[in-house]
């Protein structure tokens, strides 16, 4: 979003330093056609003054037009054609009558012609030249204010996008406070006030772990390891040595960046459907590797046998698994693989495959 908000900006600034670079360019470009027929006609040295006052005029007059142009911008399409053909015949007859004195000045002596309309001599020409002006203006800014808008829509868009991702982001917090206030609860009621503060104290490392962290902003996978190690230093306090988890990470994919806390949630998920309903120590695994261009994440529990497919089973699942797919859906669109399945023996194992991505790509 920076940089299109950056991008736009831009374009804005450099608006007013386009216009001036062309309006300068053109009537150099003018007066150079100008002097180069001029060549083929044998004009005395002095004729060059002409057209370089000639064309000096014309840049003054079309000044004006610019700031008119804006002013009918948001007419009605036909009027503003109708007032710029206008706006043009007018301003190609103040530059016929400041040229044509100007060249019977200097080039005639002092020259004055016996009829006014003489000074009107070449405001044909002169009207095509103002009216190729200003058909280039309003092409120009027509094709400027399409990017303006495009740019506008990428941002708005953007914007939405992420505002999105936060609102998913930061669901997670009071789906996890409630749950964990819960047991906090649980444990002051059955007066086991020394694994209650412990769950304080690990929910509030754990919370500060979560607020010092952009909710739109991806982490290293090591980083996020450390985030769930904290989490589960609070489900600990609550299931004492009935939680076993291990952890197996390929060494190149610990600096492979992941959405903050994705994993949460598949990991709350699996002890409260799973670890919360075994009998003996409840073991969580997370795995993961790089396969060919992305990064495969597995998290694996021992719970209740599966009798159906899980992807089925789970269909109307809660928060926690749905926000998660949200998230990988909003950042991803179609690259990603979410994946529920059977583990072996007990179980389910969830899988996230993402492109691999790492800092130095990004």
């Amino acid at each position: 979003m920076k940089h299109l908000l950056n991008q736009w900006q831009m374009l804005m600034e450099n608006r007013n330093r386009f216009f001036w670079l062309l309006q300068a360019g053109g009537w150099i470009g003018y007066a150079l056609v100008n002097y180069i027929g001029s060549l083929m006609h044998e004009m005395r040295d002095i004729y060059t003054l002409i057209i370089i006052l000639g064309a000096y005029a014309g840049f003054l007059l079309t000044i004006p037009l610019r700031y008119f142009y804006r002013r009918i911008w948001e007419m009605a399409p036909p009027l503003m054609v109708l007032i710029a053909i206008v706006a043009s015949y007018v301003i190609s007859v103040l530059w016929a009558i400041i040229d044509n004195a100007t060249y019977w000045e200097i080039y005639k002596f002092g020259f004055r012609p016996d009829s006014p309309f003489f000074y009107l001599k070449n405001s044909l020409a002169k009207f095509y030249i103002i009216l190729s002006w200003s058909g280039l203006y309003f092409g120009i800014k027509y094709y400027q204010m399409l990017q303006e808008e495009k740019q506008k829509a990428l941002l708005a868009s953007s914007m939405a996008h992420q505002a999105q991702l936060k609102m998913l982001r930061y669901q997670l917090n009071p789906h996890f406070l409630f749950n964990t206030l819960n047991a906090i609860s649980t444990l002051i009621l059955i007066k086991d006030s020394d694994k209650a503060n412990k769950m304080v104290n690990k929910l509030s490392r754990f919370l500060r772990f979560s607020l010092d962290n952009d909710p739109i902003k991806k982490v290293p996978l090591e980083k996020e390891i450390d985030a769930l190690l904290l989490y589960l230093d609070i489900e600990k306090v609550r299931f004492d040595e009935q939680l076993e988890v291990t952890i197996n990470l390929e060494e190149e994919t610990k600096q492979a960046l992941v959405p903050s806390l994705i994993c949460q949630p598949l990991i709350e998920n699996s002890i409260k459907y799973a670890i919360a309903q075994v009998e003996g120590v409840g073991k969580i695994s997370i795995q993961s590797r790089k396969v060919n261009d992305d990064l495969e994440i597995t998290i694996c529990d021992n719970g209740p046998q599966l009798e159906s497919d899980p992807n089925k089973l789970f269909r109307k699942e809660g928060v926690g698994l749905n926000n998660t797919k949200q998230r990988l859906q909003s950042l991803y669109g179609k690259h990603f693989i979410f994946n529920m399945s059977k583990n072996e023996g007990s179980g389910l194992c969830v899988t996230i495959v993402i492109p691999f991505e790492t800092l130095e790509k990004v």
